[in-house]
């Protein structure tokens, strides 16, 4: 009976509802991409936070203004991050880190397994979730940030439309790859796809694309090229 002599109903509900209602406000603010946890960064932060709000919720001796500025603290702190993240590559990789290629042209590399700190049989799980039994049907795996996995099956084992009835199965020589961003040529990804700076502006040239107007560039495996302009230049 001692328990129940120490419950403060009434303080409890009223510190639940503010709580709930402050939490609400700040996931407004903090977006949608923390709460989808695209990497651990994301995930991390939202579990601090979760646990900040059940601590004033729940623990009498934290004061509840206390409590409400530490969320409000980590709120900013990770819209300050994100922001970082945005703006600045080095930052980005800092924090979140790269994409990992685990297999590359139905090849497992075992310098990319040590580095993401996986063994094969791990491997096999990740691509057993998604319907894969066997690494022959691999021809790129890519451990994204976030601990999931990308696959591009070979074209043998890739799902068929109605345009793939009549095409030839050839291996694409290289990833879709990014080539532009915010108008910037990534030089680095160029040496990788083995072609020049005068390559990617005449692709542009032909339609009539200035390279300042693009947000975002892919070379595909056919070399053909997908384009996002910047929507900020058609205001």
């Amino acid at each position: 009976m001692d328990g129940f002599s120490n419950i403060h109903l009434g303080e409890t509900i009223l510190r639940s509802i503010l709580s709930f209602f402050t939490i609400l406000v700040l996931a407004r603010f903090i977006g949608k991409k923390q709460l989808s946890q695209l990497t651990f960064f994301h995930y991390i932060t939202g579990i601090t936070i979760g646990s900040i709000a059940a601590e004033v919720s729940t623990q009498h001796d934290t004061d509840f203004f206390d409590g409400s500025i530490a969320l409000i603290c980590w709120t900013l702190l990770t819209l300050l991050v994100s922001f970082l993240t945005l703006n600045f590559s080095k930052i980005r990789i800092l924090i979140d880190d790269r994409p990992t290629i685990l297999i590359q042209n139905g090849t497992i590399l075992k310098k990319s397994m040590k580095k993401a700190r996986l063994h094969p049989d791990e491997l096999a799980m990740l691509l057993r979730e998604q319907g894969i039994f066997s690494f022959n049907e691999v021809h790129y795996a890519v451990f994204e940030t976030n601990g999931e996995l990308s696959v591009l099956k070979k074209p043998t084992f890739a799902n068929a439309t109605k345009e793939d009835v009549n095409t030839s199965l050839t291996l694409p020589a290289h990833l879709p790859t990014e080539i532009i961003r915010s108008g910037k040529i990534i030089r680095k990804n160029l040496k990788e796809l083995d072609v020049t700076e005068d390559w990617v502006l005449g692709k542009l040239k032909e339609q009539n694309i200035e390279i300042d107007k693009v947000y975002f560039a892919q070379v595909l495996p056919d070399d053909s090229f997908y384009i996002s302009l910047d929507e900020s230049d058609e205001d």
